[in-house]
């Protein structure tokens, strides 16, 4: 805590000299000065609240202190304050005396004290204002895209993030694809087809490599009846993220039946056995070597690749088919089955890559540090 409250001390102290040299009679400024050393000693005696009531005293001495009313804000924000920090910068941002760049500081503070509060309708208006200032625009776009990600406005997102792009050079294409991809989520929930697939295409657009656009398009085909096409969808988007690999393989795997073509499936689970380390292709082969040249061969196959990539739900499967083998297996193997699937059922699917967030089920967006594409199945625990 006492890191918060350092720097608003030596912005205080500094403010107390400065004025004291400009236009604050002797007794003015000794009596701030008091009172400043009285504040930054219950810092070091790390007694903050008190600190900061000091601090207060010193800004309602001298009111015309701008810098040390927005730093108290922050403060109180900070500290779960929001009504008072919204009551203090509404205050400074409604002074008739202040600069433009006073103005838009006092206005930036208050749309994060209103972000802070979850009034989002009033951050939104008053960072739509600022975005129109040049000097703090990329900071205004920036929350109006988080912003409009909580009140999934996609469309206003999209724009506020070319917007921001345009401003700032930063490269936002994989955040527009995701947008676009839960546009085309929703206009193909409400049937609209033609409107996803071309939200798809905008995504692409604007990140070539996106996953979430190829599996959404693989989709779309898929339920359209064009298997061919939809098979090239889901390879692209395995080629480019082969992580996503045990999502993607039972709706790969199906267009492939629809259309009969093994050779090809083959040739691909191959070709990501090769590029990818978890287990989903080798068991998609294995259930292909089974139906093709019978148990035995799938569970020599499948025995000698784990010696390779060990991995609980191969060591599953692989029970299985030696009990589809064997019939006079013991029945240590049913056992081990039973306790395998138990240690599975305990273990997360999939995890976001930047935090560590487990889940059972897949986010396109982290729960917990709300990042987007971060959130991958685990090489071991992947279904097919």
């Amino acid at each position: 805590m006492l890191v918060l409250f350092v720097p608003l001390a030596a912005l205080a102290g500094w403010i107390i000299g400065r004025r004291g040299g400009e236009r604050h009679s002797d007794s003015q400024v000794s009596k701030l000065s008091t009172t400043y050393f009285r504040g930054l000693n219950y810092l070091l005696n790390e007694q903050p609240d008190k600190a900061i009531e000091l601090f207060l005293h010193i800004a309602e001495l001298d009111k015309d202190t701008f810098e040390t009313q927005v730093a108290l804000g922050h403060l109180f924000r900070r500290r779960g304050e929001v009504d008072r920090a919204i009551r203090l910068h509404q205050a400074l941002a409604q002074r008739p005396e202040l600069t433009d760049a006073q103005k838009v500081q006092a206005l930036s503070a208050l749309g994060e004290d209103y972000m802070r509060s979850g009034l989002l309708d009033r951050a939104e208006t008053v960072f739509a204002d600022l975005a129109r200032i040049d000097q703090r625009a990329p900071q205004a776009l920036r929350h109006l895209i988080a912003i409009y990600q909580s009140e999934r406005d996609w469309e206003k997102a999209i724009e506020n993030a070319s917007r921001f792009e345009a401003a700032t050079g930063e490269p936002m294409g994989k955040l527009i694809a995701q947008f676009e991809c839960e546009l085309a989520a929703r206009q193909r929930s409400a049937g609209d087809t033609e409107a996803a697939r071309a939200s798809l295409a905008r995504a692409y657009a604007a990140d070539p490599t996106s996953v979430r656009a190829g599996i959404a398009e693989g989709r779309l085909e898929a339920e359209a009846g064009r298997h061919a096409a939809a098979i090239r969808a889901f390879e692209r988007a395995a080629r480019h993220d082969p992580d996503y690999l045990p999502d993607i393989l039972p709706m790969l795997q199906e267009s492939y039946a629809q259309v009969g073509e093994r050779s090809g499936a083959r040739a691909f689970l191959a070709e990501m056995c090769e590029h990818y380390r978890g287990i989903a292709p080798v068991l998609a082969l294995a259930r292909m070597v089974e139906a093709e040249e019978g148990v035995g061969a799938a569970r020599r196959y499948l025995a000698q690749q784990l010696k390779d990539r060990p991995s609980v739900r191969g060591e599953a499967a692989l029970i299985d088919l030696t009990l589809a083998d064997d019939a006079d297996a013991s029945s240590a193997l049913h056992d081990l089955k039973h306790i395998t699937d138990q240690l599975l059922v305990r273990n997360p699917s999939y995890r976001c890559n930047r935090c560590g967030f487990g889940a059972r089920s897949h986010h396109w967006q982290c729960p917990s540090c709300k990042e987007w594409g971060t959130v991958k199945p685990l090489l071991n625990y992947a279904v097919v």
